[in-house]
């Protein structure tokens, strides 16, 4: 079986966010970084290039697929912040409902700008995210 291409990486989180342009972009990254680690416990672990990370699980589905992935984080990717809760965001309605504007796909919500949704309720749903994880699979700090 192959591996995930996605892997953890021994890149300094806190250069990564410092290399981030433009500056509203590199500050909106910061703000997430301190909300993932005030709702999570965890430290962050770069994911690749560009995810990072807070917390990790091992899953094996039916079919004997397995691996490890984050268990929640973001990417301050060029057009969008996109914020990964795993496995998905199918159980939350409620919350996103109350989110603010943003765009998901399976396990990814894309935010263009900070100002455009309720920090409060993101916070929120990465902890609901978490618990709905950890009753799957069990999450790890790192």
């Amino acid at each position: 079986m192959s591996e995930n291409k996605t892997q953890p990486e021994k890149l300094s989180v806190e250069t990564f966010l410092a290399s981030i342009e433009p500056e509203a972009k590199r500050e909106e990254a910061r703000q997430l970084d301190a909300l993932f680690r005030k709702v999570t416990g965890f430290e962050p672990v770069m994911w690749g290039s560009s995810m990072v990370g807070y917390g990790r699980y091992h899953y094996r589905y039916e079919s004997g697929r397995e691996g490890s992935s984050l268990a929640t984080g973001f990417s301050p990717r060029k057009a969008q912040h996109s914020i990964y809760i795993m496995p998905g965001y199918a159980e939350f309605g409620d919350i996103l409902d109350r989110l603010g504007k943003h765009k998901k796909g399976q396990a990814c919500l894309n935010v263009k700008r900070l100002a455009d949704i309720d920090m409060d309720v993101l916070g929120e749903l990465i902890a609901a995210g978490l618990k709905d994880l950890d009753a799957q699979w069990t999450v790890h700090p790192a």
